[in-house]
Order: structure tokens, then C-alpha cells, then sequence
């Protein structure tokens, strides 16, 4: 296993980067672009995912850091059931919804995962 020197370096936070940039896409386009609300909402979850991870890699302690990871595998949740809305409103399609969640699940499991393994190894 690599070391991790930089944020950069964990693959929840790489998996989290290519959701935001997916999500950016989506919404910068199309009827979804129009509901402010969703897009906003959506593109928050999306970054909120990946800069908790930033953040939580700069603490002090494996706990802290399990704590952010755990605050980013929420966002991840959140996001999917935004989704839910996009694809009830009609916006995405059941093709672009799957391709999507399977991406928030993988950053999601990614960062559960990475949170679960800190915890195993902080004494407290």
C-alpha cells in the first residue's frame, strides 16, 4: 500500500473529485441547470464530499480524521437522494441516474471503509 502524503493521494477523495465533476456537468446544463435550488443543493453534497476528506487528512488525530470521513460518506448519501429528485423531476434519466449513484456509492464505501480502518488503528 502507497503511503499518503497529500490529500490528493486518498482514492475516496480521487473517486469524490471525478463525482463533483460529474455533478458540475450535469447540473451546468439542461432543465436542471434552471432549478437553482437542486443544482445548488446537488453541487453541495458533491464538494462537500471530497473537501471533507481534504479537511479531515489536516487533523490532528486518526478520530478526527474518521469523524470528517464520516461527515463526507453522509454528503455522498445526501447527494444520492438528490438523485431520487432529478430523476422523479425528470431531469436525468435511469442510464445517468445508475451511472451517478454507483459513483456517490463508491466514494461513499471508500471513505467508510478508510474511516473504519483509522478507527481500528486509533487508540483512544
Amino acid at each position: 500500500m502507497a503511503l499518503i502524503e497529500r490529500f490528493e493521494d486518498i482514492r475516496a477523495w480521487q473517486e469524490a473529485r471525478v463525482l463533483t465533476q460529474q455533478i458540475y456537468a450535469l447540473t451546468g446544463t439542461g432543465d436542471i441547470a434552471k432549478d437553482y435550488g437542486l443544482r445548488d443543493q446537488m453541487r453541495r453534497a458533491a464538494a462537500s464530499t471530497m473537501a471533507n476528506i481534504a479537511e479531515g487528512f489536516d487533523c490532528d488525530s486518526g478520530k478526527e480524521f474518521a469523524r470528517f470521513l464520516e461527515i463526507a460518506r453522509r454528503s455522498a448519501v445526501e447527494l444520492q437522494s438528490f438523485l431520487y429528485v432529478a430523476l422523479d423531476a425528470s431531469y436525468i434519466n435511469q442510464a445517468t441516474f445508475d451511472e451517478l449513484y454507483a459513483q456517490a456509492n463508491k466514494a461513499k464505501a471508500l471513505s467508510g471503509a478508510f474511516r473504519q480502518s483509522l478507527l481500528k488503528n486509533t487508540h483512544t
